[in-house]
């Protein structure tokens, strides 16, 4: 399992690559000045980071408990992208609609967007990270597969 440290280089690497990649084109494919998707991408972005902790410790410590590891599978990536996203989806639907001044399905349009673009980007940064960063075996990490 993953350390602290590791944890948070991996969040912070992935919400900063994320923000680089997602302001400009969500200004373009949204028609909103990049300062208006800069203040919520970065909101965003801080809440993602918290939430991508807490998931994520929460998805392994399950994965240990129903696995015994938490190696993943292409489908385990797949599932743990798409329930990420979707957590996140309910935390940032209130952001967009009152920082943007926009109504509710608007926001929602808007956040499903960032969604599809953060499953994808999530999937493959991931499965990068963990290639660059492997996991460390049970015994390594100080903590027992049970």
């Amino acid at each position: 399992m993953r350390r602290t440290a590791d944890r948070i280089r991996h969040a912070v690497s992935f919400e900063v690559i994320g923000l680089m990649t997602v302001i400009p084109l969500g200004a373009w494919v949204f028609d909103k000045p990049m300062q208006d998707i800069g203040v919520v991408g970065v909101a965003g972005a801080t809440l993602a980071m918290a939430w991508n902790y807490v998931y994520n410790l929460l998805f392994d410590h399950a994965m240990l408990r129903l696995r015994g590891h938490v190696a993943k599978t292409p489908g385990l990536r797949i599932l743990h992208a798409v329930l990420f996203e979707l957590g996140l989806l309910i935390l940032l639907l209130p952001v967009f609609a009152l920082y943007l001044g926009i109504g509710l399905v608007q926001a929602l349009v808007m956040d499903l967007g960032f969604a599809a673009f953060f499953v994808v980007y999530a999937f493959v940064f991931n499965w990068a990270y963990d290639l660059v960063f492997p996991i460390p075996e049970p015994g390594q990490s100080g903590i027992r597969a049970q």
